[in-house]
């Protein structure tokens, strides 16, 4: 907290990343260099420096403005002419300028758009290590990065040669593909493949796009500059087919991919805790199903025993019923002879 402003730390989590961070917030926004000395002491220590150079302006309350929401990324300073190293020629006043990878780059208006989004696609070098939080700051310039996946601790000519690649093309190429494109390395496949959901044999080459998650393969072997130029143009003319994305289908495949992935990291660093943690739940439910199949079973049987017994006793009561109704029978039959018989004696003793 400064004021009524909040700051958020985005970067790595190490102690002199997070120092740094501290001291830049909670100096000025705008830091003055009143000498060439001390421009030249900064710019040793900083890979990256912005400065405003000339006198107040519209474009510097812009550049206020714009450091009051990056000052958690970088530094930003301001100078006057005067101080700036005598190489720097600048064709108007006043100016913002970035000096990195051993040369300066001038904003223009019309042809960079907004300050904050140009500072904010230039913040970075042109070339870099990529891990994990670098990826994830690149996803705000909106650019794609291109990255050759190798092994720093391989001095083979394949991992060098893709590295020196990138390298030349983020050097050379900077005029042409700067706006649109991040180059960098990536030491090891672990992070990528997990990214990606896939397995890349490294060394190889991947251009990642951080906005939607889709990502570019070469469908070439790519064995020098020209190569890697002509792979990155057919990206941006969309000849290039383009995997993965953000889909549905792509967000379900992430959920199985990453309950395997739990799974396997599980099982192979501690394979016993690993028995326990799955094995445990898999074997009651497996005894709480087969509990519920075996009483249905026997319920089935009872019922059908309990059934067959209630339908011989109606049986039984129907026979008896027919017993007693045939004995009724006989008896009024034996009845009425006997009266029949009586009626005939009363008749032969009228006649007498």
């Amino acid at each position: 907290l400064k004021g009524d402003l909040a700051y958020n730390y985005r970067g790595p989590r190490t102690k002199d990343d997070i120092i740094e961070f501290a001291n830049r917030v909670a100096g000025p926004l705008i830091r003055p260099l009143p000498s060439q000395h001390m421009f030249e002491h900064v710019q040793r220590r900083h890979r990256v420096l912005f400065v405003y150079v000339g006198g107040e302006s519209p474009l510097k309350e812009k550049y206020v403005e714009v450091a009051s929401e990056l000052i958690v990324y970088t530094y930003f300073f301001s100078a006057s002419e005067d101080v700036l190293p005598e190489y720097v020629t600048l064709p108007e006043f006043p100016a913002v300028v970035v000096f990195k990878d051993g040369t300066y780059f001038v904003y223009d208006e019309y042809e960079d758009g907004d300050l904050s989004s140009w500072i904010n696609r230039e913040r970075f070098q042109g070339y870099l290590n990529v891990d994990g939080f670098t990826l994830y700051e690149l996803g705000d310039t909106g650019k794609l990065v291109a990255i050759a996946v190798i092994d720093d601790k391989n001095s083979s000519v394949e991992h060098t040669r893709l590295k020196s690649i990138i390298q030349e093309v983020a050097r050379d190429y900077r005029d042409h593909f700067h706006r649109d494109f991040q180059f960098g390395h990536m030491d090891g496949n672990d992070y990528i493949n997990s990214l990606l959901m896939d397995d890349l044999t490294i060394p190889t080459i991947v251009v990642l796009n951080t906005s939607n998650q889709q990502y570019f393969l070469p469908d070439r072997h790519i064995e020098n500059t020209e190569d890697m130029v002509q792979f990155i143009n057919n990206i941006l003319d969309g000849t290039a087919e383009a995997q993965g994305g953000d889909g549905l289908l792509q967000r379900i495949k992430r959920i199985i991919y990453d309950a395997k992935s739990t799974v396997v990291s599980v099982f192979k660093s501690s394979p016993l805790l690993g028995c326990f943690l799955f094995g445990l739940p898999l074997g009651v439910i497996s005894i709480m199903c087969y509990g519920i199949c075996t009483a249905d079973t026997d319920g089935g049987v009872d019922e059908h025993e309990a059934a067959k017994k209630e339908n011989g006793d109606r049986e039984l009561t129907d026979e008896g019923s027919e017993e007693e109704q045939e004995e009724e029978k006989n008896g009024k039959y034996t009845e009425l002879s006997d009266g029949e018989l009586k009626q005939k004696d009363i008749m032969e003793k009228k006649k007498d």
